[in-house]
């Protein structure tokens, strides 16, 4: 069945009228005349059967059928665009990986070590994109994900990379010479939002007494409660390898033991389905389980 799709001149017309609330400036924005544009929209119009603007005189306004269809054109017409640039950005003869990975673990780790992958693979741009939760790979336009262990993952190709555990950070002014546990308890706590409850368990864990584990300001990244951590704003539960740095620069200590029980395994996830990218992934596969065994 052939698709239902307006021209793309009618969709710009209408992107550009429905922004500007008025055919004439969406003319001059596309260099067309106030009739052209008139004209496009009636056609869409007519394709649709259905009217997408209210006209009172010279005056338009977007109705709520044309406001719905204004937002999903935008994002259609954004795409493309971007869909368009990326094609025309590609290197003759390269190949482009998508890569979906948690963002800590991409500004941390990943990125800093990309040097060595395009040294052994010049021929392969990876491009990067943060995705904090699992997701529906299939359709999503990624050719690999490097995430956490999830049933949304089920029927995916998994391959472990490693064990991801925490550990309480602070900024070495912080303490004193006394009782490490007792000012574990007294420093102030940084939360990851999605882990709430990881200062409960780390107290039972260890056997340290914390007043009220909950307490303390809560952020979204492990990237931000390090920054935290690095200015002096508290102690913070942090993945160690996403620290190794400033533990080595003294920026940050970890005095107290590691959280063993906190834990997640990270994997590269991919498509059931082999696709066209399918060497390109596994030279980036290749490349990544050295990486993490070489942790340097």
């Amino acid at each position: 069945m052939r698709r239902k799709i307006p021209s793309s001149t009618s969709m710009q017309a209408f992107d550009a009228a429905a922004r500007h609330g008025s055919f004439s400036r969406a003319a001059e924005e596309l260099a067309l005349t106030e009739g052209a544009i008139s004209r496009q929209i009636a056609r869409l119009e007519s394709m649709l059967n259905c009217k997408l603007f209210d006209r009172t005189g010279s005056r338009v306004r977007l109705n709520p059928a044309g406001a719905r269809y204004a937002h999903q054109i935008r994002e259609t017409l954004e795409r493309l665009d971007r869909d368009t640039q990326y094609i025309m950005g590609m290197p003759e003869g390269s190949k482009n990986l998508d890569i979906a990975v948690l963002p800590t673990f991409s500004s941390r780790w990943l990125i800093p070590r990309l040097n060595g992958f395009r040294a052994q693979h010049p021929g392969i741009t990876l491009n990067i994109a943060a995705r904090t939760d699992p997701f529906i790979l299939t359709g999503s336009g990624f050719d690999a994900v490097v995430h956490f262990d999830h049933p949304a993952w089920a029927g995916m190709r998994r391959r472990f990379l490693f064990q991801e555990k925490l550990l309480p950070v602070c900024h070495p002014a912080l303490l004193t010479s006394g009782n490490l546990s007792e000012q574990l308890n007294a420093l102030p706590r940084i939360h990851r939002r999605q882990n709430p409850e990881a200062w409960h368990s780390y107290a039972r864990e260890s056997g340290i007494v914390l007043d009220n584990p909950a307490q303390g300001v809560r952020y979204d990244l492990h990237e931000m409660a390090i920054a935290a951590a690095v200015a002096g704003q508290g102690v913070a539960m942090v993945p160690r390898m996403y620290v190794e740095n400033e533990l080595r620069s003294g920026a940050l200590v970890a005095p107290w033991p590691e959280a063993e029980g906190l834990s997640k395994n990270f994997c590269l996830i991919k498509p059931l389905e082999t696709g066209v990218n399918e060497a390109a992934v596994a030279d980036f596969e290749g490349w990544l389980v050295a990486a993490i065994a070489d942790r340097t």
